[in-house]
């Protein structure tokens, strides 16, 4: 599908940088970032894990931080999500993330060669919670299927949610695709990992009453 006619599983929108913010845009975007439509063909220097919506990158910062052997890319539309991160970038020193800006199934299409990541996380994207909005949800079959054909033989598909509804469709559609098989130590939910940091959102979350739910495939 196009990006003419593609639905969105999300609103652009321009909010102003804090000071802050904006000081570490400025010294640190033009080495550590682009915009999506910027990337002809992703970097894949080595193992390459690419993270749909890193929101603050509070979770972000602290999987680069563990795994200074892997090469992180976080595709994010939050511009102070964006800038957090590279606050966070720079007071942990990494030099293993980048960030880009932008519609991240449009890298896919474009710029992912196939069979080429490591991995795909998905962490807590949005639930769209209303009925005559869950077509704009990002997790749908075409979207997992581009999704497993950039993954390498063996490579994972990690996804988490805290709405209930949105965990049932995700469980569906993957198990619906033949490209992806159901990591074996789940039942059908994935106990969370150690990799997968518990962030003050999902803390949130859980004080709300709100179940998380973890899924895990390879392809």
């Amino acid at each position: 599908m196009g990006p003419d006619t593609r639905i969105r599983s999300f609103v652009p929108q321009r909010v102003r940088l804090t000071e802050g913010q904006q000081n570490a845009w400025d010294a640190l975007w033009p080495r550590f970032g682009a915009d999506v439509e910027s990337v002809d063909r992703l970097e894949i220097p080595g193992p390459t894990v690419l993270e749909i919506g890193s929101g603050n990158g509070e979770a972000t910062a602290l999987m680069a931080a563990a795994a200074p052997e892997v090469h992180h890319v976080a595709v994010e539309v939050y511009e102070p999500g964006l800038a957090h991160l590279l606050i966070r970038l720079r007071a942990a020193e990494l030099e293993n993330l980048r960030l880009l800006r932008g519609d991240a199934v449009d890298l896919l299409e474009r710029a992912v060669p196939e069979r080429s990541l490591e991995g795909i996380r998905i962490f807590f994207p949005d639930p769209w919670p209303k009925r005559r909005h869950h077509k704009r949800r990002l997790v749908q079959p075409a979207f997992v299927a581009l999704a497993a054909s950039r993954l390498r033989p063996g490579g994972w598909l990690h996804l988490a949610t805290d709405w209930a509804h949105y965990a049932d469709q995700m469980l569906a559609v993957c198990e619906a695709s033949p490209a992806l098989t159901r990591d074996p130590a789940s039942d059908p939910w994935y106990p969370r990992p150690d990799s997968r940091p518990l962030t003050k959102f999902e803390e949130r979350a859980v004080r709300e009453g709100r179940e998380i739910r973890d899924l895990r495939y390879t392809a």
